[in-house]
């Protein structure tokens, strides 16, 4: 097996930068033909959006936008390139969220993180990912096809036969969330079956160190990926296991949570991904995630940039006295004021009441207009507290609840 899936993954950064400039045009044209986009694209001149700089100009799309969309229009509310007939696959996420899904050309691309997890021709993937309405069990059915392994198409549930089917098959690799494959491996042992799995492709939910290890003691390399199943595959892992290496076919922003700006590097922010997949072309998706990007390349030779992860949720939304209080919100607070470099919500409790702080990072300003834009901005009166610029965490909080409910 070849260490890399194609030669895009080692491109250099001005090749990648030079297909970037041809590919994003015709995406962000693609999208202006779209009715689910509306006036949101309006006026953009598409063959100027040339890089990942002029791409942080156009407006960030959000999931609640595709929903109203979908309500009003039809399953795929104007955002697809195709009619929903048109698609191998229409899949319901919670919400509910209808998303298109292909069979062709590796179209989730996750047959690059299977590759990078060492899955290929003479592998059978036990796919334990759910193929009830969602899509998670199609997309990694597809990507195991990509990269020549069979599939048995186990989903969730009925350990004993998951057991006997890994055994009597042979499977030699699992795809799944991190900890289900535990339970079959308990399973397994407890009825002294020996299993022949010695690798995992593993995501939707948190891989910890420690169980991370313990598939390493029984001998499986396990690694993961982010993906959505609006975007498909997001970034993963290499052997390396530094970070989540950025997927080719699609382009990743970093910007602070409650609005499209992009953070400095290294800085936690909410993930949104601009995808080049021409038959669902979802330009700066907000994903609600916080994640940050890493300094410097990957040793496994793979070139494009790494993010660390998932850190959390960048919707914070919260509600104080009775009042929501929203990461937009925040920043306009941020906006209203230029001295203000950043702004942290903290509720809190004060006896049996809340109570609410606002930090900010600023190199001056007065202290008294800022609890007035607070009020105004907020709806809410809140302490504010003057911060010397780069005391707030990096954790891409702006808003912070620690009242207790115990």
């Amino acid at each position: 097996m070849s260490d890399h899936f194609d030669t895009l993954e080692t491109r250099s950064a001005k090749d990648r930068a030079a297909d970037l400039a041809k590919a994003l045009p015709d995406q962000i044209a693609r999208a202006q033909g779209l009715a689910g986009y509306g006036d949101a694209l309006k006026g953009v001149d598409a063959s100027k959006i040339t890089s990942v700089e002029a791409l942080a100009e156009l407006p960030v799309l959000r999931k609640s936008e595709i929903g109203k969309r979908q309500a009003a229009d039809g399953p795929l509310g104007g955002f697809a390139a195709r009619p929903a007939h048109g698609f191998a696959h229409i899949f319901q996420s919670p919400g509910p969220i209808y998303e298109p899904g292909g069979v062709e050309q590796d179209w989730w691309r996750i047959g690059r993180f299977l590759h990078a997890a060492g899955i290929g021709a003479g592998d059978i993937v036990q796919n334990c990912f759910s193929y009830h309405l969602t899509p998670a069990g199609m997309i990694f059915e597809n990507g195991a096809r990509a990269v020549g392994a069979a599939t048995i198409p186990a989903g969730v549930g009925q350990t004993e036969l998951q057991v006997r089917a890994a055994a009597d098959i042979g499977a030699t690799a699992y795809a799944g969330t991190p900890d289900y494959l535990k339970v079959i491996l308990d399973k397994a042992e407890a009825e002294g079956v020996t299993l022949r799995i010695t690798k995992a492709a593993v995501g939707g939910g948190a891989l910890f160190p420690s169980l991370r290890q313990e598939y390493a003691d029984r001998g499986i390399t396990c690694l993961q990926n982010y993906a959505t199943a609006d975007l498909g595959n997001i970034a993963y892992e290499s052997h390396a296991q530094e970070g989540m290496i950025v997927d080719e076919g699609v382009i990743v922003e970093i910007v602070r949570p409650g609005t499209g700006d992009p953070v400095a590097p290294g800085e936690v922010g909410e993930v949104v991904v601009t995808t080049l997949n021409p038959d669902y072309p979802l330009i700066r998706f907000a994903t609600g995630d916080l994640s940050a990007v890493m300094e410097g390349t990957s040793p496994c030779g793979r070139t494009n940039t790494r993010i660390k992860g998932w850190m959390g949720r960048a919707d914070q939304t919260t509600k104080i006295k009775g009042m929501f209080v929203r990461p937009e919100q925040v920043a306009d607070l941020v906006a209203r004021h230029p001295e203000i470099a950043k702004a942290r919500v903290i509720a809190e409790r004060e006896g049996e009441a809340d109570r609410m702080r606002v930090q900010v990072e600023a190199s001056g300003g007065d202290k008294a207009a800022f609890e007035k834009s607070v009020a105004e901005l907020l709806k809410l009166k809140g302490a504010v507290e003057v911060m010397a610029p780069g005391s707030l965490p990096n954790d891409g909080k702006v808003i912070e609840d620690t009242r207790s409910y115990d």
